[in-house]
């Protein structure tokens, strides 16, 4: 089915949402099986396919016409299920990359690029597609699409977009054999030395090529 037609009426609405809610399943599955840590080596790659396939699925959603929820107010889906011990396992899988830069808005003037985590964000996409997954479990399949719709629009959207771009930034840099430089006043938590920042830079440059480069097929230089 095209997603250009998604809005088509006469189109049958369960498809639509058993192919949504499929992606947004088998990517809490395989990215809560890479938080495991067991394949460290692959673990950039395959979250850059993961990632990507994920905003397909928001693509799809974007494209879809509002969806409207049948109850005004949204009903309770029950207690979150706690993502800290998964941020924490890809704060540890991923450091010292795991910091990125990132300007939230690119349409607005002159907006400073500010850190991010790719473990925080990986951990809040997945607390927003549970808590659509939780409605639709339920059965409340249209209050799932709106949940997944709007929370992509608003949330976990721009936030898995911002991700992609680091993780791919990662691979890039492997690929075509261009070590990070330093990084600069990326820390989110606290300002490091110069010193600091060379031996964070020269550390990141080793994960990349320990993790990626054998994955890609890749030869340490």
């Amino acid at each position: 089915m095209s997603d250009a037609t998604l809005h088509n009426a006469s189109q049958d609405p369960d498809d639509f949402a058993v192919s949504i809610a499929d992606s947004v399943e088998s990517f809490i599955v395989a990215v809560t099986e890479v938080a495991k840590g067991d394949e460290p080596d692959s673990a950039v790659p395959f979250l850059l396919l993961e990632v990507s396939q994920l905003l397909l699925t928001g693509g799809r959603l974007g494209a879809h016409e509002d969806i409207v929820p049948v109850e005004r107010y949204e009903p309770d889906s029950g207690p979150e299920p706690d993502v800290d011990e998964l941020r924490e396992r890809f704060a540890e899988l991923l450091d010292p990359v795991d910091v990125y830069s990132e300007v939230f808005d690119p349409y607005v003037p002159r907006s400073e690029p500010v850190p991010c985590r790719i473990s925080d964000d990986l951990a809040d996409i997945i607390t927003d597609l549970r808590h659509g997954l939780a409605h639709y479990r339920a059965g409340r399949v249209v209050e799932a699409l709106w949940w997944w719709q709007f929370s992509y629009l608003t949330n976990w959207g721009p936030t898995a977009s911002a991700a992609l771009r680091a993780l791919q930034s990662l691979v890039a840099h492997v690929r075509l054999d261009q070590p990070l430089d330093a990084l600069d006043g990326l820390d989110t938590d606290s300002g490091f030395s110069d010193g600091d920042e060379e031996r964070l830079a020269e550390e990141a440059g080793k994960v990349m090529a320990a993790e990626i480069a054998a994955p890609l097929g890749l030869r340490e230089g």
